[in-house]
C-alpha cells in the first residue's frame, strides 16, 4: 500500500505552473470580447430619414401598401434613425418605386412538366437616399431585388398571395440594409 509521502511529488510542482496558465488563458479568451458591440459599428450621415410614400409601376398594386408599411416597420425596428412626417423635419429623403414583378418556373410537376409546382417571384424596386442639408444623393436609382419561391399545390394565385407580404418584408429589409448600413 502508498502512503501519502510515498506519492510522486513532481506534481506538486507541476501545480503553481498549471495555474499561470489557466489564468493567462482565461485572460487572453476574455480580451477577446472586451471591445464587441453589437450592430455594424457604422453610424449614418443622418439622424431622421423621410421615407417618401411609394410609387408602384407594376401590374401588382397591392404590393405599394404592403412595401411601404413593411419598410417604415423595419426602420423603426432598427432604431438607427428616427422617422419624420415630412421632408423638411428629415436629414434625409428616401425614395423608392417599385418597378419589376416577375415569376419564373423552378421547378415542374412530377407528372406533367408542362406544369410549375414552383415558382421564384421576384419583387424589384429602384431607390434614391437624398441628404436633405445639402441636396446631394447618398445614392441614386439603386436597384433592389427581393426573391422569394412559391409553391402552386394550393393554386398559383392563391399562393402568390400569401408570399407577397413575405416578398415585401424582404424587399424593405434589403431597402433599409442598402440605406442604414455604412462600408
Amino acid at each position: 500500500m502508498r502512503t501519502d509521502s510515498s506519492r510522486p511529488r513532481f506534481s506538486l510542482r507541476l501545480r503553481p505552473l498549471l495555474v499561470v496558465v489557466a489564468a493567462v488563458a482565461a485572460l487572453l479568451s476574455g480580451s477577446g470580447c472586451a471591445n464587441y458591440r453589437l450592430g455594424t459599428g457604422g453610424t449614418t450621415s443622418f439622424r431622421t430619414l423621410y421615407v417618401e410614400p411609394i410609387s408602384n409601376q407594376t401590374q401588382l398594386p397591392q404590393s405599394q401598401a404592403l412595401v411601404s408599411t413593411r419598410l417604415r416597420e423595419t426602420f423603426a425596428r432598427d432604431g438607427r434613425v428616427t422617422l419624420a412626417n415630412s421632408s423638411s423635419g428629415a436629414d434625409a429623403t428616401l425614395t423608392v418605386v417599385i418597378n419589376y414583378y416577375a415569376r419564373e418556373i423552378a421547378a415542374v410537376r412530377e407528372g406533367d412538366t408542362g406544369l410549375a409546382r414552383k415558382f421564384n417571384v421576384t419583387l424589384g424596386a429602384s431607390c434614391t437616399l437624398r441628404d436633405n442639408r445639402t441636396g446631394r444623393p447618398i445614392f441614386e436609382n439603386r436597384t433592389i431585388n427581393a426573391v422569394r419561391e412559391v409553391f402552386t399545390d394550393s393554386g398559383q394565385q392563391q399562393a402568390e398571395f400569401q408570399t407577397l407580404p413575405l416578398l415585401a418584408e424582404a424587399l424593405a429589409a434589403k431597402v433599409a440594409h442598402t440605406s442604414l448600413d455604412v462600408w
